[in-house]
């Protein structure tokens, strides 16, 4: 017998993720699924068509490597619409496999061995494990622990010399919280001055409720010219499996970004790039999105307010998070990853401990449910959870 060589593990502290182990248990328990984020409903059928159409025309082969001309000038005449901001289509704005992949690529291309990313926790689980594999440094700073809003006295408290980006998320996973102007404002005057970078994860930018605008990074000028801002077709259009999203941001950075991203992936698949260029046309179904969400949101709610179970405000994402401090119920002294897996087994509803978003695990009795869901769905599982 051969021995398989030892080899010292880039990410030694990384197991299987949180959403895989909470979907794969959903699924031994027959369970309804509100972990994962991820939609149990199809997509639009014009969409579909219009794939199938490009594959049906021979748009099958290797695409430019930063994307189709068609489907870039499509997203930098929806930035434009929604943002203000015009990025050049041919030197400013690349097609990327999903948003994170696109996280990814940043932090390869911006950062040097030994430089600080800043890092607002709690935060999507790929950030840390991105500015590892990258030899930077992540560096946590906690949101304000009841708002989840961003504490600028402490970002501003983190900031060092070494400090060469920071990575921002609004609408915010796992929390619900989206940006202000003020705060987007104050992220600007905080940077002034320096050399720090922004990737701005923006992956749920056509899901904010209750008519606020999202402040995206491109909205501002001063963001803009050193932000790289991410976001996604998969979230915006149903379609999480397809792993696309693109990416904008000013030439110089782009460039540096395009040279990760040529020998990372090279390209995106073809004909979903002309599906989504010609889908694009019509700006309807990412308008009529915050409706959509809303509602969902609002049912949900309104189901979650006949439990025990505390809400948190969602102001945009298809998430929404709870305390369970107050059920009436032994297991309400359960760390939040032990709390999710007994509600999985013992209540047959799937959620994701928010202490899972932490570098070092925060225990709050928080818990996160993405409603993303068919109504029957919600439905299925706020009876289920009706026993709390």
């Amino acid at each position: 017998m051969h021995p398989t060589p030892s080899i010292p593990s880039r990410l030694p502290d990384s197991g299987t993720t949180i959403f895989s182990v909470m979907s794969a248990l959903a699924l031994q328990h027959q369970a309804v699924n509100l972990g994962q984020g991820f939609p149990d409903f199809g997509c639009d059928t014009a969409l579909l068509e219009g794939v199938t159409q490009a594959m049906q025309q021979g748009h099958n082969q290797y695409p430019p490597m930063p994307g189709i001309p068609a489907l870039r000038e499509a997203i930098a005449a929806k930035v434009e619409a929604l943002y203000g901001h015009r990025y050049d289509a041919q030197s400013e704005i690349t097609v990327t496999a999903g948003a994170t992949q696109a996280l990814l690529t940043a932090l390869l291309a911006i950062t040097q061995p030994g430089d600080e990313v800043i890092v607002l926790e709690p935060c999507y689980d790929s950030y840390v494990p991105g500015i590892r594999m990258a030899n930077a440094v992540p560096v946590p700073v906690s949101l304000d622990p009841h708002s989840h809003a961003p504490d600028f006295d402490r970002i501003a408290a983190a900031i060092t010399p070494r400090t060469r980006a920071i990575m921002i998320n609004t609408p915010h996973n796992p929390s619900g919280t989206v940006w202000s102007d003020a705060d987007m404002l104050r992220l600007q005057e905080l940077l002034h001055g320096t050399d720090i970078i922004v990737i701005s994860d923006e992956v749920y930018e056509h899901m904010v409720f209750d008519g606020q605008p999202h402040a995206s990074a491109s909205r501002y000028p001063a963001l803009a010219a050193r932000s790289i801002v991410v976001s996604s077709f998969g979230k915006t259009f149903h379609v999480t499996g397809w792993k696309v999203g693109h990416v904008s941001a000013p030439a110089a950075l782009m460039a540096e970004f395009r040279k990760i991203h040529q020998f990372n992936v090279f390209t995106v698949n073809t004909p979903m790039q002309h599906g989504l260029a010609r889908y694009l046309q019509d700006p309807a179904p990412y308008l009529q999105l915050p409706a959509f969400y809303q509602r969902k949101r609002d049912l949900f709610a309104t189901g979650l307010q006949q439990t025990r179970l505390r809400l948190l405000p969602c102001q945009g994402t298809y998430f929404q998070c709870v305390s369970y401090a107050d059920i009436a119920l032994p297991e309400r002294d359960l760390g939040e990853a032990a709390f999710c897996e007994w509600l999985t087994r013992e209540i047959g509803v799937a959620a994701i401990p928010l202490s899972a978003f932490y570098g070092q695990p925060v225990e709050r009795q928080t818990i996160r449910f993405c409603f993303a869901k068919q109504d029957d769905t919600l439905r299925q599982a706020l009876e289920r959870l009706a026993r709390l």
